[in-house]
């Protein structure tokens, strides 16, 4: 059982290394885009003149 385990997490570690960063960056990337559409709809906001 050891060895079978052992053998899954070596497996497992070297399929990672080949994989890249994957899922954490994209959500990384996501917050980031996010967070900036954000931050310019909420500056850009105040300068929108109201013309009554």
């Amino acid at each position: 059982m050891e060895h079978t385990r052992a053998a899954w997490l070596t497996e497992a570690a070297s399929a990672a290394e080949q994989q890249g960063s994957g899922d954490l960056l994209r959500v990384v990337l996501v917050v980031m885009f996010v967070g900036c559409a954000f931050t310019a709809w909420f500056l850009l906001r105040g300068y929108k003149r109201k013309d009554d």
